[in-house]
C-alpha cells in the first residue's frame, strides 16, 4: 500500500516505514502530524483519492550549503553568497 502526498509545493510517493526530508514543517521533534494523502493505492490494486498519512517528527536541519557565485567578466564584479534551506525529516508511520 502506498499514497501520494503533497507538502510544501512538492509531492512523494510514501510507505508505512518511508523515511524523507520535507520543507520545514511547524512541528516538534517526536510529535505525530497528519498529511491528506492525494492519491492512495492498496494491495489489491484499487486507487481512492482521499486518505490520510500519520507521519512522526524525527528531526530538524539544514540541507548542505548551496553556493550561489555572481560574475562579470572585465568589470571586477564577483559576489559570492550561500544558502542553507531549513528541512524536516518525517517517517511515515501509516497509510489509511
Amino acid at each position: 500500500m502506498y499514497a501520494v502526498i503533497k507538502t510544501g509545493g512538492k509531492q512523494y510517493r510514501v510507505e508505512a516505514g518511508t523515511v524523507l526530508r520535507v520543507e520545514k514543517l511547524n512541528a516538534n521533534e517526536g510529535e505525530t502530524i497528519e498529511l491528506p494523502a492525494l492519491l492512495v493505492r492498496d494491495d489489491n490494486g484499487n486507487i481512492k483519492t482521499e486518505g490520510k498519512v500519520k507521519a512522526e517528527v524525527v528531526k530538524h536541519g539544514k540541507h548542505k550549503k548551496v553556493i550561489v557565485f555572481k560574475f562579470k567578466r572585465k568589470k571586477n564584479y564577483k559576489r559570492w553568497n550561500g544558502h542553507r534551506q531549513p528541512f524536516t525529516e518525517i517517517k511515515i508511520v501509516e497509510v489509511s
